[in-house]
């Protein structure tokens, strides 16, 4: 029998594993650590997990820090769910994310793979989302410090924020987030100072109870600025006069809207947003190509390293010109946009029908006469008679979610037999997955890191896939 609530002692950290713990290894046994660890850091650590050859925990006490470790940034640093890198230089960073790659290519890949191109890194590591979403709750998170120094009194106060990362229940209060440019914060604040000063009644997760539950800001590098308030229920006399405060007093925001959610749950891509002011959208550029977003729409959320990533993929694609090329998972429709220049014909294939209205959409704004965008499953649509009218397609570019490609799909691509594929992928692991099926017919060529968030342990990977001329 393992025992419980054990606590290691002076466990010297060495390196990173999978979803950005850190690793140590102690008397044969592996452990992976939580708690704003990294590699040189010296400590105790108490196990949630105790198994014979391996362990999970969080540090509760540093011995001794690395001497790589620089100071956070971020006043929220350890609490707050993002950036749980910043006690790291950026260049290290680039390093373990790089290394990360390609231990899952070849650890569950078990791929032969060509030399891996330095991962490209971020020019802007702070300030580079363009989106944020904010939760309100009507009681904020406490730290343990915080708690400690009230002496038994815990005050009950409202707070805008982020979730507390593995508790549903708890936002954590923002006060200055560094993810995105301002007037992102004065945003926030504002609507936060005003909602407590009018006595508005912050949303309440457990009882479903409340008036005000979200706050989505996209801030678009156009300039443009779409604000979204979500509200539970219809409250007109103080709707409009919070929002006529915030139009106010950021006069910055170029289109301001509300949606009203009565439900269980956060999404909104079941209901309507409503528009208060402005256009009702905000359009953002990858190159001299605009797009609409709205505020259901997808778009990547680093538009600076968006922009770095689909070069990697249009320049991957090896397009002449003279190729058909079938964008799947496209959204709406941004890589198939980015590359339709450089290709005969573009085939944009989305489950979801309102990102393909949008990509039809986006297509006519940008005079995109090439590119043609389908809703449905690819496993379904592509079939011999949509090949007959739409042709073979010469590459393939592939961008699904952090699941990866189901396994039909990947089928579906061997039964294809493209002479190309793009993958693009958030999760590495899941991609070496994929490849792995994937070689029966192809050869990986070249693999492209890319680092899209900053101080975080995510990681973009673009792996360019021939098909074996034996086959």
């Amino acid at each position: 029998m393992r025992k419980k609530n054990v606590v290691l002692e002076k466990v010297p950290v060495s390196g990173y594993a999978a979803e950005g713990k850190a690793l140590a290894r102690q008397d044969g046994k592996v452990i992976f650590i939580e708690g704003g660890v990294m590699p040189g850091d010296i400590v105790d650590v108490r196990l949630s997990k105790n198994k014979k050859d391996w362990a999970e925990g969080k540090a509760i006490h540093f011995h001794a820090y690395s001497d790589k470790r620089v100071e956070p940034f971020c006043a929220h640093f350890g609490t707050c769910g993002g950036c749980k890198w910043q006690m790291m230089p950026y260049s290290l960073q680039l390093e373990y994310k790089q290394q990360q790659v390609a231990d899952h290519l070849q650890r569950i890949g078990k791929l032969d793979l060509p030399p891996m191109s330095p991962i490209l890194g971020s020019a802007h590591t702070e300030h580079y989302r363009n989106k944020l979403e904010f939760t309100f709750s009507n009681k904020a998170y406490l730290t343990n410090e915080e708690v400690r120094t009230l002496n038994g009194e815990i005050p009950v106060r409202p707070a805008l924020g982020f979730h507390v990362p593995k508790l549903f229940d708890k936002v954590l209060d923002i006060n200055t987030c560094y993810l995105m440019q301002e007037p992102v914060n004065l945003i926030r604040n504002t609507i936060r100072e005003y909602a407590i000063q009018h006595e508005l009644s912050f949303y309440d997760i457990r009882l479903q109870e409340g008036w005000l539950r979200n706050l989505v800001v996209r801030l678009c590098t156009t300039g443009e600025i779409m604000v979204n308030l979500v509200i539970h229920h219809e409250d007109k006399a103080n709707r409009v006069a919070l929002l006529d405060h915030l139009q106010k007093t950021v006069p910055a925001i170029t289109t301001l809207l509300y949606t009203i959610n009565p439900k269980k749950n956060d999404s909104i891509f079941d209901l309507e947003p409503q528009v208060y002011s402005g256009k009702g959208y905000a359009e953002e550029k990858l190159e001299d190509f605009v797009f609409k977003i709205g505020p259901k729409s997808f778009f990547q959320t680093n538009t600076y390293q968006g922009e770095v990533l689909y070069k990697v993929t249009r320049d991957f694609a090896e397009l002449t010109g003279s190729e058909i090329v079938y964008d799947l998972y496209c959204g709406t429709g941004s890589i198939g946009i980015f590359v339709s220049r450089k290709a005969r014909k573009v085939v944009g294939i989305e489950l979801i029908k309102e990102a393909i209205d949008d990509a039809r959409e986006n297509a006519a704004r940008n005079q995109v006469n090439n590119a043609e965008f389908f809703a449905g499953d690819v496993v379904d649509i592509c079939d011999d008679a949509f090949f007959a009218h739409h042709g073979q397609p010469d590459v393939i570019i592939t961008d699904p979610p952090r699941a990866g490609m189901h396994e039909k799909l990947v089928n579906k691509l061997l039964e294809i037999a493209a002479p190309k594929i793009v993958y693009v992928s958030c999760n590495p692991a899941t991609q070496a997955r994929d490849l792995a099926l994937l070689d029966a017919l192809y050869t990986v060529e070249k693999v492209q890191p890319v680092d899209m968030f900053p101080h975080t342990h995510h990681i973009e990977n673009v792996v360019l896939l021939k098909k074996r001329e034996n086959k």
